[in-house]
Protein backbone atom coordinates (compact mmCIF):
# COMPACT_ATOMS: atom_id res chain seq x y z
CA UNK A 1 0.00 0.00 0.00
CA UNK A 2 2.84 2.13 -0.61
CA UNK A 3 0.19 4.15 -2.73
CA UNK A 4 -1.46 4.90 0.45
CA UNK A 5 1.60 7.21 1.95
CA UNK A 6 2.37 8.63 -1.52
CA UNK A 7 -1.11 10.05 -1.75
CA UNK A 8 -0.95 11.55 2.19
CA UNK A 9 2.31 12.73 1.06
CA UNK A 10 0.79 15.42 -1.48
CA UNK A 11 -0.63 17.23 1.87
CA UNK A 12 3.07 17.69 2.37
CA UNK A 13 3.68 19.24 -1.40
CA UNK A 14 0.63 21.28 -1.61
CA UNK A 15 1.35 23.17 1.97
CA UNK A 16 5.12 24.09 0.13
CA UNK A 17 2.95 25.29 -3.05
CA UNK A 18 0.86 27.45 -1.07
CA UNK A 19 3.11 28.59 1.63
CA UNK A 20 6.15 28.92 0.09
CA UNK A 21 7.39 30.77 -2.59
CA UNK A 22 7.63 29.09 -5.69
CA UNK A 23 11.28 27.89 -7.06
CA UNK A 24 11.61 27.00 -10.93
CA UNK A 25 12.77 23.60 -10.11
CA UNK A 26 9.78 23.13 -7.79
CA UNK A 27 12.10 22.55 -4.74
CA UNK A 28 9.84 24.32 -2.63
CA UNK A 29 7.61 21.12 -2.89
CA UNK A 30 9.82 18.84 -2.18
CA UNK A 31 10.28 16.72 1.08
CA UNK A 32 13.10 15.98 3.82
CA UNK A 33 13.29 12.67 5.68
CA UNK A 34 13.98 12.82 8.92
CA UNK A 35 15.81 8.87 10.12
CA UNK A 36 15.46 9.17 14.15
CA UNK A 37 11.19 9.96 13.43
CA UNK A 38 10.86 8.01 10.46
CA UNK A 39 8.79 10.96 9.33
CA UNK A 40 8.47 13.37 6.11
CA UNK A 41 8.87 16.92 6.47
CA UNK A 42 8.28 20.02 4.56
CA UNK A 43 10.59 22.78 4.29
CA UNK A 44 9.88 25.36 7.21
CA UNK A 45 6.82 26.89 5.91
CA UNK A 46 7.63 30.63 8.03
CA UNK A 47 10.15 31.96 10.22
CA UNK A 48 9.45 30.45 12.69
CA UNK A 49 9.88 26.79 11.95
CA UNK A 50 6.12 25.80 11.55
CA UNK A 51 6.09 22.55 9.39
CA UNK A 52 3.88 19.68 8.38
CA UNK A 53 5.14 16.10 9.09
CA UNK A 54 4.23 12.33 7.80
CA UNK A 55 4.78 10.04 10.75
CA UNK A 56 4.75 6.73 8.84
CA UNK A 57 4.92 4.31 11.66
CA UNK A 58 1.58 6.22 13.08
CA UNK A 59 -0.05 7.07 9.76
CA UNK A 60 -0.62 10.70 10.70
CA UNK A 61 0.05 14.09 10.14
CA UNK A 62 1.77 15.93 12.45
CA UNK A 63 1.73 19.86 12.88
CA UNK A 64 5.38 21.09 14.48
CA UNK A 65 6.90 24.34 15.74
CA UNK A 66 10.40 23.30 15.35
CA UNK A 67 10.65 20.22 17.19
CA UNK A 68 7.43 20.68 19.28
CA UNK A 69 4.02 18.95 18.01
CA UNK A 70 1.29 21.35 18.45
CA UNK A 71 -1.13 18.79 17.10
CA UNK A 72 -1.90 15.67 15.21
CA UNK A 73 -4.44 13.42 12.85
CA UNK A 74 -4.32 10.07 12.47
CA UNK A 75 -5.34 8.97 9.20
CA UNK A 76 -6.70 5.51 9.06
CA UNK A 77 -10.87 6.21 8.38
CA UNK A 78 -10.03 10.03 7.55
CA UNK A 79 -11.31 11.41 4.10
CA UNK A 80 -9.58 14.09 2.02
CA UNK A 81 -11.82 16.78 3.08
CA UNK A 82 -11.53 16.55 6.85
CA UNK A 83 -7.90 16.22 6.18
CA UNK A 84 -8.04 19.66 4.04
CA UNK A 85 -9.99 20.86 7.01
CA UNK A 86 -7.53 19.71 9.49
CA UNK A 87 -4.68 21.67 7.82
CA UNK A 88 -6.68 24.79 7.00
CA UNK A 89 -6.94 25.18 10.58
CA UNK A 90 -3.02 24.63 11.84
CA UNK A 91 -2.19 26.89 9.08
CA UNK A 92 -4.32 29.63 10.52
CA UNK A 93 -1.19 30.63 12.61
CA UNK A 94 1.03 31.59 9.88
CA UNK A 95 -1.30 34.33 9.28
CA UNK A 96 -1.34 34.01 5.19
CA UNK A 97 -4.44 36.18 3.13
CA UNK A 98 -5.50 33.02 1.66
CA UNK A 99 -5.94 29.22 3.33
CA UNK A 100 -4.58 26.29 2.22
CA UNK A 101 -6.16 24.86 -0.73
CA UNK A 102 -5.37 20.94 -2.11
CA UNK A 103 -4.03 21.99 -5.85
CA UNK A 104 -1.25 19.78 -7.29
CA UNK A 105 0.47 20.84 -10.45
CA UNK A 106 1.03 17.17 -11.75
CA UNK A 107 -0.76 14.14 -11.74
CA UNK A 108 -0.21 11.10 -9.47
CA UNK A 109 -0.69 7.51 -11.16
CA UNK A 110 -3.94 6.82 -8.77
CA UNK A 111 -7.63 7.93 -9.17
CA UNK A 112 -8.27 11.68 -8.52
CA UNK A 113 -8.74 12.45 -5.05
CA UNK A 114 -12.12 13.29 -3.88
CA UNK A 115 -13.33 14.92 -0.92
CA UNK A 116 -14.88 11.57 0.23
CA UNK A 117 -11.50 9.18 -0.50
CA UNK A 118 -11.03 7.85 2.63
CA UNK A 119 -7.35 6.82 3.93
CA UNK A 120 -6.70 3.23 5.41
CA UNK A 121 -3.76 1.97 7.67
CA UNK A 122 -1.22 -0.32 5.82
CA UNK A 123 -0.52 -3.23 8.37
CA UNK A 124 2.20 -2.00 10.50
CA UNK A 125 4.89 -4.52 8.63
CA UNK A 126 4.75 -2.91 5.88
CA UNK A 127 4.66 0.75 7.04
CA UNK A 128 8.16 -0.68 8.88
CA UNK A 129 9.64 -1.87 6.31
CA UNK A 130 8.98 1.63 4.23
CA UNK A 131 10.49 3.47 6.85
CA UNK A 132 13.07 0.63 6.48
CA UNK A 133 13.92 1.57 3.30
CA UNK A 134 13.62 5.27 3.68
CA UNK A 135 16.84 5.56 6.09
CA UNK A 136 19.08 2.97 3.90
CA UNK A 137 18.62 5.41 1.64
CA UNK A 138 18.99 8.55 2.85
CA UNK A 139 21.95 7.55 5.15
CA UNK A 140 23.39 5.52 2.10
CA UNK A 141 22.83 9.03 0.05
CA UNK A 142 24.21 11.38 3.18
CA UNK A 143 27.28 9.30 3.98
CA UNK A 144 28.22 9.34 -0.38
CA UNK A 145 27.51 12.69 -0.50
CA UNK A 146 30.18 13.23 2.09
CA UNK A 147 32.77 11.30 1.00
CA UNK A 148 32.73 12.20 -2.45
CA UNK A 149 32.24 15.96 -1.26
CA UNK A 150 29.15 16.47 -3.48
CA UNK A 151 27.24 19.59 -3.70
CA UNK A 152 23.57 18.42 -3.14
CA UNK A 153 20.73 17.71 -0.48
CA UNK A 154 19.15 14.95 -0.20
CA UNK A 155 15.22 15.26 -0.50
CA UNK A 156 12.25 13.24 -1.58
CA UNK A 157 10.03 15.08 -4.83
CA UNK A 158 6.59 13.77 -4.18
CA UNK A 159 5.63 13.57 -8.12
CA UNK A 160 8.03 10.19 -8.77
CA UNK A 161 8.30 9.96 -5.11
CA UNK A 162 12.22 9.39 -4.88
CA UNK A 163 14.98 9.95 -2.40
CA UNK A 164 17.55 11.64 -4.81
CA UNK A 165 20.98 13.98 -5.23
CA UNK A 166 21.08 15.81 -8.24
CA UNK A 167 25.13 17.55 -9.71
CA UNK A 168 26.58 18.76 -12.26
CA UNK A 169 29.68 18.07 -12.68
CA UNK A 170 33.05 20.32 -13.55
CA UNK A 171 34.30 17.58 -15.83
CA UNK A 172 33.29 16.39 -18.49
CA UNK A 173 31.59 19.77 -18.89
CA UNK A 174 27.75 19.83 -19.41
CA UNK A 175 27.43 16.52 -17.69
CA UNK A 176 24.86 16.05 -14.95
CA UNK A 177 24.11 12.74 -12.58
CA UNK A 178 20.75 12.04 -10.78
CA UNK A 179 21.01 9.00 -7.85
CA UNK A 180 18.97 8.03 -5.57
CA UNK A 181 15.78 5.20 -4.22
CA UNK A 182 12.52 4.95 -6.65
CA UNK A 183 9.69 3.34 -5.78
CA UNK A 184 8.22 0.64 -7.47
CA UNK A 185 7.37 1.25 -11.14
CA UNK A 186 7.52 -0.21 -15.05
CA UNK A 187 11.49 -0.52 -14.88
CA UNK A 188 11.57 -2.79 -11.66
CA UNK A 189 8.86 -4.07 -9.84
CA UNK A 190 10.39 -3.32 -6.50
CA UNK A 191 12.41 -0.42 -4.62
CA UNK A 192 15.90 0.45 -6.55
CA UNK A 193 18.25 2.10 -6.43
CA UNK A 194 19.41 4.11 -9.08
CA UNK A 195 21.91 6.66 -10.69
CA UNK A 196 21.96 7.83 -14.40
CA UNK A 197 24.09 10.44 -16.16
CA UNK A 198 22.83 13.26 -18.82
CA UNK A 199 24.58 15.04 -21.33
CA UNK A 200 22.40 18.00 -21.19
CA UNK A 201 18.87 16.60 -21.56
CA UNK A 202 20.21 13.48 -23.22
CA UNK A 203 20.41 10.53 -21.19
CA UNK A 204 24.68 8.90 -21.41
CA UNK A 205 25.21 5.58 -23.18
CA UNK A 206 26.41 2.65 -20.56
CA UNK A 207 27.39 0.66 -23.24
CA UNK A 208 31.13 0.84 -22.96
CA UNK A 209 30.82 1.09 -18.57
CA UNK A 210 32.58 -1.72 -16.88
CA UNK A 211 30.26 -4.20 -15.21
CA UNK A 212 29.35 -3.15 -12.01
CA UNK A 213 30.48 -4.95 -8.57
CA UNK A 214 26.55 -4.51 -7.55
CA UNK A 215 23.09 -4.17 -10.22
CA UNK A 216 23.16 -3.55 -13.60
CA UNK A 217 23.71 -1.17 -16.27
CA UNK A 218 20.72 -0.08 -18.53
CA UNK A 219 21.41 1.37 -21.99
CA UNK A 220 17.67 1.20 -23.64
CA UNK A 221 14.95 3.56 -22.71
CA UNK A 222 16.74 4.23 -19.43
CA UNK A 223 20.05 4.94 -19.44
CA UNK A 224 22.26 4.36 -16.29
CA UNK A 225 22.21 1.72 -13.53
CA UNK A 226 19.77 0.14 -11.77
CA UNK A 227 20.45 -1.88 -8.17
CA UNK A 228 16.97 -3.20 -6.56
CA UNK A 229 16.73 -2.83 -2.62
CA UNK A 230 16.23 -6.19 -1.53
CA UNK A 231 18.88 -7.24 0.68
CA UNK A 232 21.18 -4.13 0.68
CA UNK A 233 21.84 -2.68 3.71
CA UNK A 234 23.27 1.11 4.14
CA UNK A 235 26.85 -0.36 3.18
CA UNK A 236 25.94 -1.65 -0.08
CA UNK A 237 24.18 1.28 -1.25
CA UNK A 238 26.44 3.15 -0.43
CA UNK A 239 29.12 1.21 -2.53
CA UNK A 240 27.08 1.51 -5.14
CA UNK A 241 26.01 4.81 -5.58
CA UNK A 242 30.25 5.54 -4.93
CA UNK A 243 30.83 3.20 -7.67
CA UNK A 244 28.32 4.50 -10.51
CA UNK A 245 28.94 8.60 -9.42
CA UNK A 246 32.40 7.67 -10.08
CA UNK A 247 31.85 6.01 -13.16
CA UNK A 248 30.45 9.21 -14.65
CA UNK A 249 32.96 11.74 -12.99
CA UNK A 250 35.85 9.60 -15.22
CA UNK A 251 34.23 10.00 -18.62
Amino acid sequence: MTNQIHIAAQYLATAGINFLDKKADDSHTNLGFNTEKGSLETWPLNDNGYRIALDYQNFSLSWLRNEEQLGVIFLDGKTHKEIVTWIQHVTEVLERNATYTYALHYDLPYEKITADFTFKKPAQEELNSLVKLRTIAQNSLEAVVKELNLDTTIRIWPHHFDSGGFITLDKPENVSVGFGMAIPDTLVDDFYLYTSGYSGHDGISTEEFKKLSLGNWKNEGFKGAINPMKDLDEQKAGAFFKETILTYKAL
